[in-house]
């Protein structure tokens, strides 16, 4: 039996290795889920892994990246992992998950500065993935110290463990701090183990089906020189359009005063638990030597400066997302220059325009290839 399910292991790791062309532009809950189709995709010389939320979902566009590389046109591809609402936690557990595939790997982060600052746990309760957080809290790819962190964060959202008792006890034993807990954690990693093999295969069978049954042909193109600067230029010329521009009904009949809102806007900010899990994320980018580019997307500001929130409060997040970066020496482009740019943002959600997929396709174009510094 047990030969059996290793020759059945290595037929579907082929097969996840010989289609990543095919299943790295695709998005869907399996990848997103399990981590068959993202390690293919970390281990592809020539695929890009972007981790990000709604904007993947909100707007079918042909700018949108992993359909604008979808050919490979300048030589790789992005592969897209998300879903709505997904924290910074959540993306943390995959790359702890994924350790060392990652090591000296490109990939992406896109963020948004509401789900940034304040995920709360609707959102990472929906987006979480037993197989990356129980790999992640029974590997080795992260020190203890790092998982203890992770665990105090995993525990202030703790209906997402109900799903695994296991990984439940083991994550109030990280998280405890005391050396008992500690010794006992260490008795109880062989058995978790075995339940990261029991997730593994299950992980690989699955994929293995969709493989056999859902996977079309791989793309096929040509390398092209793509003109950034007349792209540019055009999605520049482009106008607001009418949802962007039509007056939205508010229950303000008052005219809120420029500014008035700042402080309070700018203390919320500062003190935002997202800033923490953002923090472990770097750190765990860090420890699994994985080379990530960040993008955020800007606020509407528009709208906030209609809300009283002015520029120089919204550039707090700016700064304080700038300064984390660098102290990891993390690539970040945070798009602040178009904070009040109507055509970038959808909707005055944070949801990217085909102008916003473009400056972000630049981004990720400019950094696979080595065009950004990396500091």
């Amino acid at each position: 039996m047990a030969a059996v399910l290793f020759g059945a292991r290595i037929l579907a790791v082929h097969h996840e290795h010989a289609t990543v062309l095919s299943t790295a532009p695709e998005l869907f809950s399996l990848k997103n889920q399990g981590l068959a189709f993202q390690r293919a995709a970390a281990c592809a010389p020539n695929v890009l892994p972007l981790y990000a939320s709604s904007e993947l979902t909100a707007l079918e566009v042909p700018e949108r990246a992993n359909i604008f590389f979808r050919t490979a046109p300048t030589g790789f591809q992005v592969s897209p992992v998300g879903a709505g609402g997904m924290a910074p936690l959540n993306i943390l557990q995959k790359v702890g998950a994924l350790g060392s595939d990652l090591r000296g790997k490109r990939l992406a982060i896109s963020l948004s500065p509401g789900l940034t600052t304040n995920p709360g746990c609707k959102s990472y309760g929906g987006n979480f993935s037993l197989m990356a957080a129980s790999e992640m809290v029974f590997g080795t790819a992260l020190s203890f110290d790092l998982k203890h962190q992770i665990a105090s964060r995993m525990l202030e959202c703790p209906s997402a463990l109900e799903k695994s008792p296991l990984l439940k006890f083991a994550v109030r034993l990280l998280a405890s701090g005391r050396l008992f807990d500690r010794i006992v954690f260490y008795a109880l990693w062989p058995i978790g183990k075995v339940q990261n093999t029991v997730l593994e295969l299950q992980d690989h069978f699955t994929a293995l089906g969709h493989i056999l049954h859902e996977v079309n042909p791989a793309p096929v193109g040509r390398l092209e020189t793509i003109d950034w600067p007349n792209l540019i230029a055009k999605v520049n010329a482009l106008k607001p359009t009418d949802e962007d521009t039509t007056e939205k009904p508010s229950s303000l009949d008052k005219q809120i005063a420029p500014g008035s809102r700042d402080a309070a806007f700018e203390a919320r900010t500062d003190t935002a638990p997202g800033w923490t899990d953002l923090e472990l994320l770097l750190r765990t980018l860090a420890s699994v030597h994985a080379r990530p580019l960040l993008l955020s997307m800007p606020y509407d500001g528009q709208s906030f400066d209609e809300s009283g929130i002015s520029w120089a409060a919204r550039a707090s997040y700016y700064n304080k997302l700038h300064a984390l970066a660098q102290r990891y020496h993390f690539s970040l482009i945070e798009f602040k220059g178009h904070d009040e740019d109507p055509t970038f943002l959808y909707l005055h959600k944070s949801h990217l325009t085909a102008k916003g997929w473009i400056y972000y396709d630049r981004a990720l174009d400019d950094f696979f290839h080595g065009r950004l510094p990396e500091s």
